[in-house]
């Protein structure tokens, strides 16, 4: 494993990326099958092999687990014992797991642990980079990779039926006493109830935070991009009173967070003279509201935020954004996102189309013939032809210009 390994993952397609990082590793660590448990708003769990593992033979690991590195030992994934390597990265909170299911359990030196390791957290510094800009194409590629969440929720389902179902069990069986069968239910609820209660703690932890936890990693974020820089950052942290217990969706705080960011970064790059910065984060009702107020030359446009794409991010939540500078006195911009879909949302389209008929709407939408196309996904012309047709069909569209126009306007165009 080198740098270069590194490179094709990052590289790849979000769908591929696991997939990826399994072959690189391969090679110094024999698997047949992989599993990832990450921060990702969309699709914490992704999971490759024929073995029918779940979030929650994961998640159970994690007590046996170090704040990063690797450990290696039995463990019961799919209703079997087998031998399992897990690695572990601190980058992202709570760190990420990537779990390889192994055929033998020969134990593996650590100085081949340390590069795979590495290639993980460098792994998921990259997806937490995406996670926390928030970038239009990644969340269109996601809303493909998504249904892990509803497999996961399926997953509640079926262990509450099961659950039930043994219940019941016990209950009609004539040959238990009361005492017996009373015993043997308790038994089964009590244990029921602690899976199906971990397993929602898990999903929740996931998929939503504290809006004084998201400010605070923004926090840290800004700090990081003002470091060498003359400017003085003030925050205003949040309190109680501004909501700061309140708990919020993980893409609604990620995608105020990044244009945060991005406003910070226009009234530096695109003004002069600014010596500091001012950041607010409250909610009010059910709207997430961030300001960002600098004391520079009062010449910061909207043009400024178009350039970095922030309507393009959040349009799909129904969020906006407003500039008010003063020349002389400096601007100020209002970010709102409202804490819930919007009252009349528009029903996106590219929802019908799977991970690879994205990656083919992307690229056709950026001017690609099939040829450079069936090349950059190393697939045959016909096949990419096939897609075309079927993204056509799917979109209800008459021509390539026409997806290409939906393509850019949801953001699948990147």
């Amino acid at each position: 494993m080198d740098l270069l390994a590194a490179v094709d993952v990052i590289r790849a397609p979000l769908s591929e990326t696991l997939s990826r990082l399994s072959a690189a590793i391969a090679g110094a660590i024999p698997h047949q099958a992989v599993a990832e448990l990450s921060n990702c708003s969309f699709a914490p769990f992704k999971f490759r092999g024929e073995a029918p593992v779940t979030i929650t033979d994961i998640a159970t690991l994690r007590p046996r687990l170090p704040d990063r590195g690797a450990w290696q030992g039995r463990a019961v994934m799919a209703g079997a014992d087998v031998p399992v390597i897990v690695l572990v990265s601190d980058v992202s909170t709570p760190s990420a797991l990537l779990v390889l299911l192994r055929t033998d359990d020969t134990p593996v030196a650590d100085e081949v642990l340390a590069p795979a390791v590495a290639l993980w957290d460098v792994v998921t510094a990259h997806m937490e980079g995406l996670r926390n800009e928030a970038v239009p194409a990644t969340l269109a590629v996601s809303r493909a990779a998504a249904a892990a969440r509803a497999v996961a929720i399926s997953d509640l389902g079926d262990a509450y039926g099961a659950s039930l179902t043994a219940l019941l069990g016990v209950l009609r069986d004539h040959g238990v006493d009361d005492v017996a069968a009373r015993s043997r239910s308790v038994d089964l609820a009590v244990t029921a109830l602690v899976e199906l209660r971990s397993r929602a703690d898990l999903d929740r932890a996931q998929t939503e935070e504290r809006a004084g936890e998201a400010f605070e990693r923004l926090a840290e974020s800004l700090r990081r991009v003002l470091r060498g820089r003359d400017v003085r950052l003030d925050l205003g942290t949040p309190g109680a009173e501004e909501g700061a217990d309140r708990i919020v969706p993980t893409e609604i705080s990620a995608t105020a967070a990044a244009v945060v960011r991005s406003a910070v970064h226009a009234m530096l790059d695109d003004q002069g003279g600014v010596g500091r910065v001012h950041i607010g984060w409250k909610i009010i009702g059910a709207v997430l509201r961030a300001t960002v107020r600098d004391d520079g030359p009062g010449t910061l446009s909207c043009g400024s935020l178009d350039r970095r794409r922030v309507p393009e991010r959040l349009g799909p939540l129904g969020g906006k954004v407003e500039v008010d500078a003063v020349p002389g006195w400096g601007a100020t911009v209002t970010i709102e996102v409202p804490l819930g879909p919007p009252e009349s949302p528009r029903e996106d389209p590219l929802t019908v189309l799977g991970a690879r008929e994205l990656e083919v709407l992307g690229r056709l939408a950026r001017g690609r013939r099939n040829r450079d196309i069936a090349g950059e996904l190393h697939i045959s012309e016909s096949t990419v032809k096939f897609h075309v047709a079927k993204i056509l069909e799917k979109l209800g569209v008459g021509s390539r210009g026409e997806a290409a126009a939906l393509a850019h306007e949801w953001g699948a165009a990147r």
